[in-house]
Parts: C-alpha cells; structure tokens; sequence
C-alpha cells in the first residue's frame, strides 16, 4: 500500500492516506495506455470526410481532343485528376474510425494512468474541496496553494459550485469519477481529488 500526504484547500498537511496498490500500484502497462488514448481520439472522430473521385465530378463525358495529331497529349477525359477540376485520385470516403477495447484492457489501462501520475507525485488527495459559493477566484486561490497549474479535478459528486467555480479556468478540467479516463488523466499534468473520490475509485477498480 502506497502513502500520500492529504492536504487542506490552504495547502497545508493535514494527514495521509493509505492508496489500494491495485488501482493505484499496478504494473504500469504503456501499450495498453497508449491504445486507451488511440480509442478514445478515435471514437471522437466524425468520419464525415469525402471527396470526388473522376467517376463523381460532373462532366467530362467527351474526349477533349482526337487521340492523334494534335501535338497535344491523349486525353480520354477533362475530369481525370491532372485536370484542374478533376477528380481526387484516392479520395477520402465516410467511414467509422472507432474501435472497440473490452473492459478488462480499459480497467488496466485507467489503473496505469493512475499508477503513473502516483508515481510522478503529480497525485494531490484532498480532504475535502467546497464552495460557499461560485468563485473562480477561490478555486484559482486552492490551485495556488497547492502550486499546480494544469489539474484534472476528479469529484465524488457533481458540486455545482465546484464545478462552475472551476469552469472558466482554462487548464482546469472537473470530472466525476465514474466519468475519469485516460486520455484527461495523461491531458493534465495533475489529477486532484478528494479522499470521497478516492475510495470511490478505490471500490470500483480494485
């Protein structure tokens, strides 16, 4: 079982805190990372992309010129692709970029991530993280003092005045954490997270 500090929204040590070595201390598996990050890029993808290809263009019916005689080079048709207004030669079609990851790749995958970012001490547990109202000063003010710039702000529950204190901070992202994935936590150089999240997380991966 690794150990981390805990620390209040002044930044100061309040204590620590025991993480289960099976989310937080596994074998740090970089393929399957990597194809976490591929899969979820991919699944974004609209695919939406195409082009024409000679047979689409319209036109280009007639054979422009005679095939001999004129000095020219033969041309079968005005819509070929050396033709400005011609088709694209492998023009791109609508397709599906997405694929599949089972379950048990995508779990080893998250506790990798998680596991690296404990290792790197880029892993900041609070004891709790509230608002009495919606401050994005006050939530600048809890980055200051925990020295952290780019966070990934993982919650237990969706706290509206969090999350909106949160919201207009540029390299702050909040997310839930039945909502974490690999590719924000690798995206941050920092996950925060409270220790209700924690064993929240703790409860479903391990």
């Amino acid at each position: 079982m690794a150990n981390v500090s805990v620390y209040n929204m002044e930044g100061k040590e309040v204590g620590t805190m025991e993480l289960n070595d099976a989310v937080f201390g596994v074998e740090v598996n970089e393929h399957l990372v990597h194809m976490a990050v591929v899969n979820q890029l991919a699944n974004k993808r609209q695919g939406t992309q195409k082009a024409k290809t000679r047979s689409e263009v319209s036109g280009g019916g007639k054979k422009p010129w005679r095939q001999k005689g004129t000095g020219h080079a033969r041309q079968g048709s005005i819509r070929a692709p050396q033709w400005t207004g011609g088709g694209v030669v492998f023009a791109p079609v609508p397709r599906d970029y997405s694929f599949k990851m089972n379950k048990k790749e995508k779990r080893a995958a998250l506790k990798s991530a998680l596991t690296s970012r404990v290792m790197e001490s880029k892993f900041i547990v609070l004891d709790d993280l509230k608002f009495d109202e919606i401050k994005t000063k006050k939530f600048q003010e809890v980055l200051n003092n925990l020295k952290v710039n780019k966070a990934l702000v993982v919650l237990n529950d969706n706290d509206e005045k969090v999350v909106l204190s949160a919201r207009n901070i540029p390299e702050v992202r909040t997310v839930l954490t039945n909502t974490i994935n690999v590719y924000d936590i690798l995206k941050y150089n920092t996950v925060i997270t409270t220790k209700a999240a924690v064993a929240t997380i703790e409860e479903v991966y391990a």
